[in-house]
C-alpha cells in the first residue's frame, strides 16, 4: 500500500478503538444488526417472517463478503443495495425479507448515530483521564509560586498548580457539552422514504401503533431509549454539526494547554515528557523540541477547521433529503473523531509525565518579585513615618533605573539594593526579607486549587471509567 495515499490518522495518530468504530467492519456489522432488529420487530408484530429466517440472520451477523458487495455496487451503483444483495447471498432463506419496508437511511443514518454515540463515550473517558492527570499535578504543585502573565508580560504571581486548574476548567465545560449532546442523540428509527413511515403503515395494514411499536423495539435493541420525533428521510444533519462542535470545543481547550506548555518549555520552567533516546532536532543535538505539544496544536487546528463541514451540510439540505451530504459526512465526521482521539491520546501522554524545574521557576519569580513587592515596601515605609507620595515617586524612578539595567545592560534586577540605599526608606536588606517571600504574593491560589479539585473534579472522576491501554503511548 506504499504506492497510494493512506491517512496519517490511521497510521500515526488515532487509537485502534476509535479506528474500529469508523471501520467497514463496524459499519456493515451494524447494518446486519439493524436488519436483524427490523426483522425481529416486524415478525413479532405480525409480518410473515419465519423463525428460520431470523435464525439464519442471527447466525451470520458480521459475515461480510466485501468482494461480492464491491461487485454488486459496480453493477447497481448503490452501496446499501450492494450489501443487501451480498448479505442475501450469505442468508438465502432470509434474503426476501432483508430490509423489508426500509430505505437506505434506515441502516446508514442509524449506524452513523450508533457510531457517534460510542465514539463520544471513548472521548469522554479520555477527557476524564486528562482531568485525573491534571488534578494530581495541580495538587502536587498547588503551593509552588510562579509568574503569572497578562499580555504575556509578568503580572502578579500564581502557583504552578493553580494554572493547571485553568486547563481543567475548560475541559469540564467541554465535558458538560459532550454529556448534553450525547443525551440528545436519538436513533432515526424506521421513518421511511420521506419520514412519513408510509411503507411501514402499508406493511402493518395502516396500524399506526404497530409502526410506532416497531421503532421502539428497534431502538431498544440498538441501545437507544428514543428515536427522533420527526424527520425527512434522514435525521437532521444538525446532529452532526452539534457533535463536531463538541469536538471543536475539546480541541480549543487542548490547543490552549499545548500553547501554554510550549511557552513554559521555552522559559525552561516546565516541559513535556522527553524520552531517553528521543531526538529533538536533526540539526541541533542539544534541542528538546515540544513535538507532542506542537502535534496537539496541529491536530486541534484540523478539528476546529473541520467543524465548518457539517455546519454547511446541515444548512444546505433540501426538503426531506438530498445526497450532497453523503461524501462530506463520511469524511468530516470520521476524521474529526479520529483526530480528536489522537489529540486526547497526546494530552493524556503529556499530562501523565509533565516535568517541572523548581529552581528555574523560582529564579524567574525572584527576577520579577522586587517590582511586585514594591507596593508592600511602600506601605511598610509609610507605616514607618514616610510620605506616601514622595516614596511612590522614588520607587517609580528606582524601578525605571532597575528595569533599564536589566534590559539594556543585561544585569540583575537591583531595585531592592537601590531602595535600601535610599535614606528616605530607612530599610535594610535584612528587613526586606519578610516582604520578599514569594508565597505571600499568590493570593488564594493554593486554596482555590484544592477547592476546585475536591469540589469540581473529584465528583466527575468518582466511579467513572478512565481510558487505558497501549494506544495511549505516543
Amino acid at each position: 500500500m506504499s504506492d497510494r495515499y493512506i491517512s496519517p490518522l490511521s497510521t500515526r495518530y488515532a487509537g485502534k478503538e476509535m479506528q474500529y468504530l469508523f471501520s467497514p467492519d463496524m459499519k456493515f456489522t451494524t447494518f446486519h444488526r439493524l436488519w436483524l432488529a427490523l426483522a425481529r420487530a416486524e415478525k413479532e408484530l405480525g409480518v410473515a417472517i419465519t423463525d428460520e429466517q431470523i435464525a439464519e440472520m442471527e447466525a451470520n451477523v458480521g459475515k461480510i463478503d466485501y468482494d461480492a458487495a464491491a461487485d454488486y455496487e459496480r453493477k447497481l451503483r448503490h452501496d446499501v443495495m450492494a450489501h443487501i444483495h451480498a448479505w442475501g447471498d450469505v442468508c438465502p432463506k432470509a434474503r426476501p425479507i432483508i430490509h423489508l419496508g426500509a430505505t437506505s437511511c434506515y441502516v446508514g443514518d442509524n449506524t452513523d448515530m450508533i457510531i457517534m454515540k460510542e465514539a463520544l463515550a471513548i472521548v469522554r473517558g479520555k477527557i476524564l483521564t486528562v482531568l485525573k492527570n491534571l488534578s494530581d499535578f495541580a495538587l502536587e504543585y498547588k503551593d509552588m509560586p510562579c509568574l503569572a502573565y497578562t499580555h504575556l508580560q509578568p503580572a502578579q504571581l500564581t502557583t504552578v498548580g493553580k494554572r493547571a486548574t485553568l486547563w481543567m476548567y475548560e475541559l469540564t465545560l467541554d465535558l458538560a457539552d459532550l454529556d448534553h449532546v450525547a443525551r440528545s442523540l436519538a436513533l432515526l428509527g424506521s421513518k421511511g422514504t420521506t419520514g412519513t413511515q408510509a411503507s411501514f403503515a402499508e406493511l402493518f395494514d395502516g396500524d399506526g401503533e404497530k409502526v410506532k411499536k416497531a421503532e421502539e423495539m428497534i431502538a431498544c435493541e440498538m441501545g437507544f431509549d428514543k428515536v427522533v420525533p420527526v424527520s425527512g428521510q434522514t435525521y437532521t444533519r444538525k446532529f452532526d454539526s452539534r457533535v463536531l462542535s463538541v469536538l471543536s470545543g475539546i480541541a480549543q481547550s487542548a490547543y490552549k494547554f499545548s500553547n501554554d506548555l510550549r511557552l513554559l518549555q521555552s522559559f525552561k520552567e516546565m516541559e513535556e515528557p522527553f524520552e531517553k533516546n528521543q531526538i529533538g532536532s536533526s540539526a541541533m543535538p542539544y534541542k528538546r523540541n515540544p513535538m507532542r505539544s506542537e502535534r496537539m496544536g496541529a491536530l486541534a487546528r484540523f478539528i476546529i477547521a473541520d467543524t465548518i463541514n457539517p455546519a454547511i451540510t446541515a444548512s444546505t439540505q433540501w426538503f426531506e433529503r438530498t445526497l450532497d451530504d453523503s461524501a462530506n459526512k463520511r469524511l468530516s465526521v470520521a476524521e474529526a473523531f479520529l483526530a480528536c482521539d489522537a489529540l486526547l491520546n497526546l494530552y493524556i501522554n503529556v499530562t501523565g509525565g509533565l516535568v517541572v524545574y523548581p529552581k528555574i521557576v523560582e529564579r524567574r519569580v525572584m527576577a520579577e518579585l522586587p517590582f511586585m513587592a514594591s507596593e508592600n515596601i511602600l506601605m511598610d515605609a509609610v507605616r514607618r513615618g514616610g510620605d506616601r507620595q514622595d516614596l511612590h515617586e522614588r520607587i517609580r524612578l528606582h524601578s525605571i533605573a532597575a528595569g533599564k539595567r536589566v534590559k539594556e545592560e543585561g544585569l540583575d534586577n537591583d531595585l531592592l539594593e537601590r531602595i535600601c540605599a535610599d535614606p528616605a526608606f530607612g530599610v535594610t536588606m535584612e528587613e526586606l526579607k519578610p516582604i520578599l517571600k514569594s508565597e505571600n504574593y499568590v493570593g488564594l491560589a493554593p486554596a482555590q486549587t484544592e477547592e476546585f479539585v475536591n469540589e469540581v473534579i473529584a465528583p466527575l472522576l468518582e466511579g467513572s471509567a478512565l481510558a487505558k491501554g497501549n494506544e495511549l503511548t505516543v
